[in-house]
């Protein structure tokens, strides 16, 4: 019983700290897939919620959008850690995204006592977007322009229906997508877009949830794992490809976050049981964490 106390009493300051404040999780990866871990995050969700901390949902599903395209004999294709999206495929991934999995998460965490309300990036103009062109090197080494299809680049975020939500004691669920000026669909990377709506609303921190510890010096050595990274040490990381394909976009949505005025952003292992909870309320935390 006495462990049960130190657990609460470690926990009270940070209770304390990021009481009435916004954190945005992005959740995606294994935490949407297996059941248990399924649940703890709901219940780590509900109860930050509960103890007066105000979370806001972004999610992913990438896998559920490759499943469906593979029903119909479509074969995913990523390009920077980003899905090529023809017109076909922007249909499927908003079914999935918007319809499927939103309402499976608000159902979820509405059944865990929150209360939680569904959105995604065109209800209300939430995400303006623009088609995204990357760039990437030809044989000769020179920067071309590569179309990927209906993947958008976030050029406005209108935060008031969130804020709304939120105010009313909502837990907002969000897919990410988003609305162009000509009213063409984009897919949108969940990464990017929890890091353009925790700039948006000022958020005291970003979570992205991923499928490994964080990020490590030498990939998939857990060991090598690095706690603390300084904005200012992102490039060379990249160059030294410490840093690299679908982690790309999270940090870069990191970026964004702490560049728009959020503290801290984390990129936390999902694996692990209640690892919001860990990351959020003990002094150790789990995972990397990105500061200014």
């Amino acid at each position: 019983m006495n462990q049960i106390a130190e657990v609460l009493i470690e926990a009270l300051p940070y209770i304390r700290r990021f009481s009435k404040k916004r954190i945005v999780i992005k959740y995606g990866g294994a935490a949407m897939e297996d059941e248990s871990l399924i649940d703890s995050v709901i219940e780590d969700i509900v109860l930050m919620k509960f103890v007066g901390m105000r979370p806001i949902i972004v999610h992913g599903g990438g896998p559920k959008i490759s499943t469906w395209m593979d029903k119909i004999g479509k074969k995913a294709e990523f390009i920077q850690g980003l899905r090529v999206t023809d017109a076909e495929t922007v249909e499927i991934a908003e079914m999935v995204l918007a319809g499927t999995i939103n309402k499976g998460i608000v159902s979820k965490i509405n059944l865990h006592g929150g209360q939680a309300i569904g959105l995604c990036g065109k209800d209300a103009n939430l995400i303006v977007a623009e088609k995204h062109i990357p760039q990437v090197s030809d044989e000769n080494g020179n920067k071309v322009d590569l179309d990927i299809g209906y993947v958008g680049s976030v050029i406005g975020v209108n935060a008031q229906p969130i804020i709304t939500l939120d105010e009313a004691d909502y837990i907002p669920v969000i897919a990410p997508n988003g609305i162009g000026t000509d009213g063409q669909t984009y897919n949108i990377n969940a990464d990017t877009m929890a890091g353009e709506i925790a700039s948006a609303l000022q958020a005291e921190k970003l979570i992205l949830l991923t499928d490994t510890r964080g990020i490590c010096s030498v990939m998939d050595d857990e060991s090598t794992l690095i706690p603390t990274i300084k904005m200012n040490e992102i490039n060379q990381f990249i160059d030294d490809q410490i840093i690299k394909g679908g982690m790309i976009p999270k940090i870069e949505a990191c970026s964004t976050a702490l560049l728009g005025g959020v503290k801290k952003a984390h990129i936390i292992d999902g694996r692990i049981k209640h690892s919001l909870l860990l990351e959020v309320l003990t002094e150790g935390g789990i995972g990397t964490e990105i500061i200014r």
